[in-house]
């Protein structure tokens, strides 16, 4: 819709303040990167880089200067005379890239421009689109599914879901202060660990016999809801393990049992599926923390990064409005 491929049914598209909705998508001064880079097989790198210009009839030097400008900065310029299936993937995602380039578009459009490259490469074109954006300080809408790509590139995320957007904040606001129980668990990895409360007792949240304190700042907005139905949400981070460095808060007086169901070591951390009473939680810790399938050991949550919501509608109360 933003591109006008698709009509809106309602509502209006509006870019830069100009309203485009009923504007033909030539017209709107957007450029699209597509997944499947949609480079033409038959022309070389240069004729596909310098395919708008020649279609809006630039004179060739012109175009020759604009083409060789852009190839410079995406490190083209020694591809220039190849053909598409002659250079590797990241390479012709960096002609896509050029390619939009050259429109000079008011907005980019990406529609996962990355998931056809390996893991090392999707990295460093990150990096490049990153300093790409700086440089030419245009607007980007990215689609991804790769939660690291948007937490990691996006000055604002939107988290969509059956065509609803679900949530609009900065990676901090997302990942910290999720606003439904759907966003909790899909932003994050591993994702977030929910418990069913049975009762909330004064500061207390009471699940299959244990008790978890709430920080002060949240007291009003669980005491309110104290004869409602809530789930309890914790990231993995925020399950502090003991005898472990990683522990990100204190420990209470009472610690919650638990048996190790399985530990998978990823690299520079471990990630521990623990046991509590037939609860399964999912916490992490440092690689060199001695614990094994089978081991009974304690943790805690960290009552200051806990999240709160309402049962059936999955909504958080711990959001601006309800604190």
């Amino acid at each position: 819709m933003i591109a006008g491929l698709v009509d809106a049914d309602e509502g209006s598209v509006s870019i830069n303040g100009t309203d485009v909705t009923d504007i033909a998508p030539a017209e709107r001064g957007v450029a699209m990167v597509f997944q499947s880079y949609a480079l033409f097989p038959h022309l070389t790198i240069f004729d596909n880089l310098a395919f708008g210009l020649q279609s809006r009839r630039v004179p060739g030097q012109e175009i020759a200067t604009k083409v060789a400008k852009v190839a410079k900065g995406l490190r083209l310029t020694d591809l220039l005379q190849r053909y598409p299936r002659e250079i590797s993937g990241g390479e012709r995602q960096r002609v896509a890239l050029g390619r939009a380039l050259l429109r000079e578009p008011a907005m980019f459009l990406m529609d996962e421009p990355l998931s056809n490259l390996d893991t090392q490469l999707r990295s460093k074109m990150r990096v490049q689109i990153l300093k790409l954006h700086e440089e030419i300080e245009s607007t980007m809408v990215y689609v991804t599914h790769d939660q690291l790509e948007a937490l990691s590139m996006g000055d604002k995320i939107g988290v969509l879901r059956k065509g609803r957007l679900e949530q609009l904040g900065t990676a901090d606001e997302i990942y910290n202060s999720p606003k439904n129980i759907f966003v909790a668990r899909f932003i994050g990895n591993p994702m977030m660990n929910t418990i069913t409360i049975d009762e909330i007792e004064g500061n207390n949240l009471v699940w299959k016999g244990n008790s978890t304190p709430v920080a002060a700042r949240y007291l009003s907005a669980v005491q309110k809801r104290a004869d409602a139905k809530v789930l309890l949400g914790v990231r993995a981070e925020h399950i502090c393990l003991e005898g472990s460095r990683w522990a990100s808060a204190a420990a209470p007086v009472d610690l919650i049992a638990s048996t190790v169901q399985r530990v998978e070591l990823a690299g520079d951390q471990k990630f521990i599926t623990l046991d509590a009473d037939g609860t399964k939680l999912t916490t992490r810790c440092e690689p060199d923390l001695a614990i094994r399938n089978g081991d009974e050991v304690r943790f805690w949550f960290d009552a200051e990064q806990l999240h709160i919501f309402d049962a059936e509608n999955g909504q958080s109360l711990l959001t601006e409005e309800n604190v």
